[in-house]
């Protein structure tokens, strides 16, 4: 990171914070710097995170503008995460580390901003056809929470929205999927489509099924029933990730129908880019496009999953360029 005192020229620092990560880079005349990861557990706050990757740049001082990417709902400039315990907040930032300009957008914002810098290598076509470049376009992906946002066409171009729905109430396909979200009935009240899209969601599908089919097993991450599911070296983990893209395929159609997002639909987050070919191979898009008699329609919507990493820093990238701040 030496090249950050030795450049001139503006300089904006970037986050994407998530409820499992943290991460950070900063952006000098166009060009991204590599990502930092850090875990959110390790840190009391956000500012403490912060700091710590502050303290490791040369001349940190001179960043004149920041964009954080934040999962959760911003109100009055300020974020308090969904998924953990920390407050991102604009006013108390430029306090504290005397940057002048401070945006907070959502994340799933950030990855929809993102969508113009994504080239074909960094994308998995699952079914339709060409998109309607005048229609509105889809943004969803599950992680440490389910998120989502909106592309829609506007005057000046198109217009990015966030949208929190994740935390829509969830329906099942089947009388095992009821089976399994009254189960999460009793354990949450209100079962949202995230209490199964996300990484506990996997977890709580796992636990369940392996319930409901009178075998115990073995306590498991998110990331180990995924891994023991794609070496098939358990029935209960495979059941669990299939069932995963199920309902990901139904939520993903059921927001392309309500969007009327003809021009497509692109899932990212952590998780797809774990597990691309499974997803192609499973229910998914069947159950995309299983809408009754809005099967055609939902047939020719293309679905892309984005298989880059830390895809918000290319969209927070796209927004400083638009903003004039990059």
């Amino acid at each position: 990171m030496s090249d950050l005192r030795a450049r001139g020229g503006k300089r904006v620092l970037l986050a994407d914070i998530g409820g499992t990560n943290a991460r950070f880079a900063y952006l000098i005349d166009g060009t991204l710097s590599e990502v930092t990861h850090m875990a959110v557990r390790n840190y009391s706050s956000f500012q403490d995170a912060l700091h710590v990757y502050l303290s490791e740049l040369p001349d940190a001082g001179a960043m004149h503008s920041g964009i954080f990417a934040v999962s959760g709902m911003i109100e009055h400039d300020r974020c308090a995460l969904t998924n953990n315990t920390w407050i991102v907040d604009a006013a108390e930032l430029r306090r504290s580390c005397g940057i002048s300009t401070v945006r907070l957008v959502n994340d799933f914002e950030a990855v929809a901003w993102s969508l113009p810098r994504l080239s074909r290598g960094m994308l998995l076509q699952i079914g339709g056809h060409e998109p309607d470049t005048t229609a509105p376009v889809a943004v969803l992906g599950p992680g440490t929470g389910l998120g989502m946002a909106i592309s829609a066409p506007h005057a000046n171009g198109r217009l990015l929205l966030p949208s929190e729905g994740g935390h829509c109430s969830l329906a099942g396909d089947s009388a095992r999927e009821e089976t399994v979200i009254n189960c999460l009935r009793q354990k949450y009240g209100h079962v949202s489509a995230e209490r199964v899209l996300s990484g506990e969601g996997i977890e709580n599908l796992y636990d369940i099924l392996a319930v409901l089919d009178g075998i115990s097993l073995p306590k498991r991450s998110a990331a180990e029933i995924t891994q023991s599911a794609l070496e098939g070296t358990c029935s209960i983990s495979r059941a669990a990730l299939d069932m995963f893209c199920a309902f990901l395929g139904s939520v993903a159609g059921n927001l392309a129908l309500t969007l009327c997002a003809k021009g497509g639909v692109y899932i990212g987050g952590g998780i797809m880019c774990r597990i691309p070919e499974f997803v192609a191979n499973s229910q998914f898009r069947e159950r995309f496009e299983g809408k009754g008699r809005f099967r055609k329609y939902l047939e020719a919507i293309p679905v892309h999953l984005i298989l880059k990493a830390d895809v918000a820093f290319l969209g927070m990238c796209e927004l400083a360029e638009a903003e004039g701040i990059a």
